[in-house]
């Protein structure tokens, strides 16, 4: 996290609650679980959006907090690594890559139904 922050020039601060604010992400301190997770989430913010979420339509601001979210899955625990392991649980996800059970039960989830979808989309070709 701090590897990552640090090429990217963003600053990793500890407050009271989790938010982006110019190039620092400010985060909860936590477990390391949870401090992985919320820097996956802020930095999507980060990255990806300007503006502050307090002026903006609420319907703005959820699709913000609905695309954070998202990206933190795949921050996190990245597809393509994923794919090189067969027959994952969810507790092999939460030992590989340092999340918590409900982060890893989901992102599992999201996976699984990525390669339902993408085997259900073949077999509709075929015919």
């Amino acid at each position: 996290m701090f590897t990552i922050a640090k090429k990217l020039n963003i600053d990793i601060v500890y407050r009271k609650t989790s938010f982006r604010l110019g190039n620092d992400i400010v985060l909860i301190k936590s477990t390391k679980q949870k401090e992985w997770q919320n820097f996956g989430h802020e930095l999507e913010h980060s990255l990806q959006h300007v503006g502050q979420q307090l002026n903006m339509h609420y319907l703005f601001r959820d699709l913000q907090e609905y695309q954070a979210r998202r990206f933190a899955y795949h921050f996190c625990v990245p597809t393509f690594m994923l794919q090189q392991y067969n027959d994952l649980t969810v507790c092999d996800v939460m030992n590989l890559f340092n999340v918590e059970y409900g982060f890893a039960l989901k992102r599992l989830e999201m996976y699984e139904r990525k390669l339902l979808d993408e085997g259900s989309t073949i077999c509709q070709s075929v015919y």
